[in-house]
């Protein structure tokens, strides 16, 4: 019985905490947010609202362009060159 409380116990805990434990972070070598935005905003974008890292060595984001139109954009963390630019 306590065997089964204990593993219990350290499941939830475990669970928990992996949002946490999971969440994307800029990789080793990766380019700023900072100019990551700078490249979306030289790609044509006029604002920017979401930006993250992905896991798989990309800046995500979403944004807007001159004809007010929201698009979604990707780019690479390292060479900051844009790789994906379309609509939503």
């Amino acid at each position: 019985m306590i065997k089964t409380l204990t593993a219990a116990v350290l499941a939830t805990a475990a669970l928990a905490t992996a949002p946490f434990a999971l969440a994307d972070k800029p990789g080793a070598g990766w380019i700023t947010i900072e100019k990551a935005i700078e490249k979306a905003k030289s790609s044509g974008y006029t604002q920017i609202y979401q930006i993250e890292a992905d896991n798989d060595g990309y800046w995500e984001g979403k944004g807007r362009k001159a004809d007010s139109l929201t698009y979604e954009f990707r780019i690479d963390g390292t060479s900051g060159n844009v790789l994906r630019d379309q609509k939503d």
